[in-house]
């Protein structure tokens, strides 16, 4: 079982959790935060507090791109022309490196957030846009997804690095697919059904991921982490 796999979380969504610590405490326990960047909740005093605690505790820093749509949280479906949500994307990375760069950190990936990362999955030109926002960023960041996404397919043949990453604390479908929230189980709340998902998943993808929005998120980080380095496996950031 040993091998390595990065541990990420989506930060940076919520002012309530950060004033009561609760999203500060998910920071040691992993690799790599997914800081939202304005678009569907947070403010830049919140970006900026998430990626200053970020570059204390030796985080990597990611992009979490999305839809504008604060009401919806970014998980509703929009169509947006490609070129516009190319530009709505590259808006977002260069937003999120300004707030980072001013407490010291760095931009070092990409994560597409709630419909959009499932739209890029499937729907070539949405997928497209958000590849060609990465080029025009000029960076290469990494783009994160789930394995099988059309939009890492189109940034593998675009020189784009890119990361696949795995749900500990969400429910699979038999295709591979995430089951969709407004089902019940679709959440893992479970410690140890997330820590075991967690395992099994090592050696197919990148990265894992537990929501700061699920519920008991910081026991669930701590028991994943926890099996995940019983079992040898290392827990680094990708990048």
């Amino acid at each position: 079982m040993p091998g390595t796999v990065d541990l990420n979380v989506d930060l940076g969504e919520s002012a309530e959790r950060w004033k009561s610590g609760e999203d500060r405490r998910l920071l040691p326990l992993v690799t790599s935060a997914n800081v939202c960047c304005g678009a569907y909740a947070g403010d830049d005093d919140l970006i900026r507090a998430t990626c200053e605690a970020a570059v204390e505790h030796g985080v990597a820093i990611g992009a979490q791109v999305g839809y504008r749509d604060r009401e919806g949280f970014g998980r509703r479906a929009i169509d947006l022309a490609p070129r516009d949500l190319a530009d709505e994307v590259l808006h977002q990375i260069d937003h999120l490196t300004e707030l980072a760069g001013e407490v010291g950190g760095l931009v070092t990936y990409v994560k597409p957030h709630g419909a959009l990362y499932h739209r890029i999955a499937h729907d070539p030109h949405q997928a497209s846009a958000v590849v060609e926002a990465l080029l025009a960023e000029g960076s290469l960041l990494p783009l994160v997804g789930m394995p099988g996404s059309l939009a890492l397919r189109m940034a593998t043949d675009q020189g784009v690095p890119v990361v696949l990453e795995g749900f500990a604390d969400r429910a699979y479908d038999a295709d591979g697919s995430l089951v969709p929230r407004d089902r019940p189980g679709a959440v893992l709340t479970d410690p140890e059904a997330a820590a075991a998902q967690a395992l099994s998943l090592v050696g197919t993808v990148d990265s894992l991921c537990v929501h700061s929005d699920s519920p008991g998120a910081e026991t669930l980080l701590a028991r994943v982490r926890g099996v995940l380095e019983d079992e040898g496996v290392t827990v680094a950031a990708f990048g």
